[in-house]
């Protein structure tokens, strides 16, 4: 018998993904076309759904009674500060930041701001679970405290006091409650403790996940039972701000809470930041991590790593806007060394699919990890195409960006290290073209001197620009792929090889989970298989566009599986390389920032991307860029949704 080649070896181990053995392992059903949909994965009986809210609390109070302005005053680094300026061995310009941060608030609203209460206030099952949230591992019983635990409590007039973020008092609120009720059925309690595992974060913000999975049931559909699972969990977290703000005393110690959905950074906490190092701001804001994980040290450790790495590789992007030709002096406004953009608020919504769950259980079904991964990338680009549908019409977070704030290492934000440099000029163009920042019809960004820009804009009426979605500008929504390391190739540790070149160019952190438009859920992680939805910022109205967004995307990934079960589109009509990801996404990028056209290469490599193109009814060559065609984003949506109504 003739002794196999290395190569034709290792070709012979990797799973086959022909079409027909797809389509058998898949139970794909081929004898009707009514047949072939209904055996589809993610059709409409296939799918579950779940959400995760990122929600911005605030604390109403005046400044002697907010936690946050006493830790601030009693802070060695405040007092430091004050010693510093007052002896002249440092400029008083942070001081006074910080003295208008703590002084100037006419509104008394302190964003993520802990609040403080009488230990006492707590019944014995909230105490139970204060304390055993304290340990360091909450699997072992006999596990010793956090090395920070004494940062909760504290003693004031002989008096013990808690003192916690506003994400773990309302796990305590609804521990509390659970612990008042005497007589009730078994079932209240056990729900109620599985409903506390709900309330957890890890960011600055409260993070609040869905009670249950939801499906369509026939009579309403996905999107609307979502909404719907979402709004009545948006109650209950008021009901429990309202427990808590009685039974806790709140209100006696000179402290409201408010709750509610808001996707951009408090102005007031970029201020602060602006006057306060890297390593304070994570004192401050980071969550200790007390509800959601087993080891929480761990986990505010990890998310101190997420806030250095970030803030670091938005300083890394100055010398990629150079290179890219964008910024052109050395005259730049230099980013802080901290970076707040991990105070953005979003609505992570995933999908589930019940079939393929079940062939990833079964050994015998054929339906591998392999598999998951192979087609799940595919996907994945494929869906790409379409999201340029969702940001300011179904989802927005709105920002006015003044003039004085146009300079281009703050207005792109994390864009230099999402797409590549052709791209980035591209829209950095496009972008000053479209804003009110013209003297004379000739764009102009700021100078740096506050009082010089401030001047001009007075002057000449610079108004700056309006953009739907700032924070898909102002967060880390996406890793760009290197030549060497594509991340959607199918292809099983692509993203951990990924993460290394990211790693080795200051972009990146290894131990960080790679950010993803669309971020695949592996059943052998998560136990499910599907997929992560990470662009929606807030929606006006949860019912009509929370909904409505959730059934076009259930649409889009089931007409996604539909292209390639039926042959239409491979991994190999779509590239994995930079320029050719960089192509796609750019076009929702510019639908972020509300730019009315787009380029791409009229001879694109991206064959789906072709196709939809050539469907767009007026496009023309584009004069400035030899070889790209011209196209404006509003026919290109128009062209996706005649191709969902068509295909889909």
């Amino acid at each position: 018998m003739a002794q196999l080649q290395p190569n034709e070896l290792k070709k012979s181990l990797v799973p086959r993904t022909d079409l027909p053995y797809l389509l058998k392992i898949m139970e794909i059903d081929t004898s009707s076309k009514e047949g072939f949909l209904a055996s589809l994965p993610f059709c409409v009986r296939d799918t579950t759904a779940g959400t995760e809210n990122e929600f911005q609390a605030v604390v109403v109070g005046k400044r002697h009674d907010l936690d946050l302005a006493i830790t601030i005053e009693e802070s060695n680094y405040y007092k430091n500060i004050v010693r510093r300026a007052a002896s002249g061995d440092t400029s008083r310009k942070k001081m006074l930041g910080l003295e208008r941060y703590l002084n100037h608030r006419t509104d008394d609203v302190w964003e993520n701001s802990w609040v403080r209460f009488p230990r006492k206030t707590l019944n014995t099952y909230a105490n139970h679970i204060f304390n055993a949230d304290l340990k360091a591992d909450k699997t072992n019983p006999a596990s010793a405290l956090r090395s920070d635990a004494q940062s909760f409590t504290f003693i004031k007039e002989n008096e013990s006091f808690v003192r916690i973020p506003v994400s773990y008092l309302l796990k305590l609120a609804l521990a509390d409650a659970l612990g008042a009720v005497e007589v009730g059925h078994p079932l209240v309690r056990s729900t109620g403790e599985q409903m506390m595992a709900h309330f957890s974060n890890d960011n600055t913000s409260p993070e609040i996940f869905s009670f249950y999975p939801v499906g369509a049931n026939g009579v309403e559909s996905l999107g609307q039972r979502l909404a719907k699972e979402t709004l009545i969990r948006f109650l209950f977290t008021q009901l429990l701000v309202q427990y808590a703000q009685k039974k806790f005393c709140l209100k006696e110690q000179g402290q409201q809470v408010k709750i509610f959905f808001s996707s951009s950074p408090p102005l007031m906490q970029k201020q602060l930041n602006d006057n306060i190092s890297d390593s304070f701001y994570r004192s401050l804001f980071m969550s200790p991590c007390l509800s959601g994980w087993t080891r929480g040290q761990e986990k505010h450790e990890y998310m101190k790593l997420c806030h250095t790495v970030l803030s670091r590789s938005q300083l890394n992007s100055l010398s990629k806007l150079r290179e890219a030709g964008i910024i052109n002096t050395n005259l730049v406004v230099l980013p802080n060394t901290s970076n707040v953009c991990l105070a953005n608020n979003g609505t992570h919504i995933s999908m589930g699919s019940l079939k393929l769950k079940r062939l990833l259980k079964d050994p015998g079904s054929g339906y591998t990890s392999f598999h998951e991964k192979y087609l799940g990338d595919l996907v994945i680009k494929i869906k790409e195409h379409f999201l340029c549908l969702f940001p300011g019409v179904y989802s927005a977070s709105p920002l006015r960006l003044s003039f004085e704030d146009f300079h281009p290492e703050k207005a792109l934000g994390f864009l230099p290290h999402e797409i590549d440099y052709t791209h980035l000029r591209m829209i950095w163009r496009r972008w000053k073209r479209k804003a009110k920042i013209h003297v004379f019809g000739q764009a102009i960004t700021p100078f740096g001197p506050v009082w010089l820009d401030r001047l001009l804009s007075h002057s000449f009426g610079l108004k700056g620009d309006f953009i739907p979605d700032a924070r898909l500008i102002d967060y880390f929504v996406s890793l760009m792929s290197t030549d060497q390391s594509p991340s959607l190739n199918g292809a099983p540790g692509n993203e951990a090889q990924l993460k290394k070149d990211l790693s080795q160019m200051g972009v990146y952190d290894e131990r960080m989970p790679l950010y993803q438009l669309v971020r695949i859920r592996k059943h052998a992680e998560m136990g499910y298989t599907g997929f992560e939805h990470r662009y929606f910022s807030i929606f006006e109205n949860l019912g009509s566009d929370m909904g409505g967004a959730v059934d076009l995307q259930h649409l889009i990934t089931a007409l996604a599986y539909h292209y390639i079960l039926t042959g239409k589109i491979t991994h190999e009509m779509i590239p994995d390389t930079p320029d050719v990801e960089s192509e796609r996404r750019q076009i929702f990028f510019c639908s972020a920032i509300n730019i009315p056209t787009c380029y791409v290469k009229t001879k694109t490599r991206n064959l789906f991307l072709q196709q939809i193109v050539a469907k767009i009814p007026k496009t023309r060559v584009s004069r400035r860029y030899p070889g790209y065609t011209r196209i404006r984003l509003l026919d290109y949506k128009k062209t996706l949704i005649k191709l969902i109504q068509t295909d889909g």
